[in-house]
């Protein structure tokens, strides 16, 4: 592989857990969206993002950073009950406890996204502003605590904390996105740094202007997904990847779980 970077080697599935040519497909996905992630520049050494498999298993990329995850550099596949597997990030626990929360949920990723990060060291999160920053009413939660999580009890807080909205911000460090979909996570996160920025922008004109933030009715009806919104989104922030072409274009998650799980916009 290009740069003689080392592969790591998934916990394939064994008895008592789906086949291994789903898993194999999945995981490529997971590779592609994580890859997408940090060309958007919304990940950089630090962030990871996840499948769900089925209701007891996802498998999450390389504990590396994700715009350096090789061509069928494989990840792990983790059981949403009982310990993370040897070599899986301690912050993996945030996406056990949101697919354990949240059976709608097919995907997960936790980032570090620039803007959102200097808008939440105000204790701000990014308001309805534009049509990005719908997807998030009635607003995104703000986990009020800058440290990393390190426990299972900090991880179901924060996922407390998030309760049904597609996302959670930490204070002075970075977000969790999750959908029901890889696309829709993928979407979701670049939608989410783009509600920060244009608020970020705003704010330094809101002591002569008033912001014109878009109330409930008006984000239920923008935060749509009809037009082909998130696929879109996701074919522009994907185009290049190297495991992409032709028939592979979209993702594989129509043969997961959550292909057949409800929408979260």
């Amino acid at each position: 592989m290009p740069g003689g970077i080392p592969m790591t080697h998934t916990t394939l599935p064994t008895a008592g857990m789906p086949d291994i040519a789903s898993v194999a497909a999945l995981d490529r996905a997971v590779r592609v969206a994580a890859r997408t992630l940090a060309r958007a520049g919304l990940a950089h050494a630090y962030g990871h993002c996840s499948a769900r498999i089925d209701d007891a298993h996802f498998v999450v990329c390389a504990a590396r950073p994700m715009g350096l995850i090789g061509v069928g550099e494989t990840g792990t596949v983790v059981p949403i009950d009982g310990p993370l597997p040897e070599g899986v990030l301690g912050e993996v626990r945030l996406h056990q406890q949101i697919y354990r929360a949240r059976p709608e949920i097919g995907a997960v990723a936790r980032t570090m996204p620039s803007k959102t990060m200097s808008l939440s060291t105000l204790r701000r999160t990014p308001r309805a502003l534009h049509g990005p920053g719908t997807y998030f009413a009635p607003g995104v939660p703000l986990w009020d605590d800058p440290q990393l999580i390190r426990s299972d009890e900090q991880a179901a807080a924060v996922v407390a904390c998030m309760g049904t909205n597609a996302a959670v911000v930490m204070r002075g460090n970075g977000a969790v996105v999750a959908a029901d979909t890889l696309e829709a996570m993928v979407a979701l996160t670049w939608y989410l740094e783009d509600a920060a920025r244009v608020d970020l922008d705003v704010l330094a004109l809101e002591g002569k202007f008033a912001a014109a933030v878009l109330d409930d009715a008006q984000c239920r009806a923008r935060a749509t997904r009809s037009g082909r919104i998130i696929e879109r989104m996701w074919e522009y922030l994907s185009a290049g990847d190297p495991e992409l072409s032709g028939a592979h274009a979209t993702c594989a998650t129509h043969a997961t779980h959550a292909a057949n799980v409800p929408s979260t916009s």
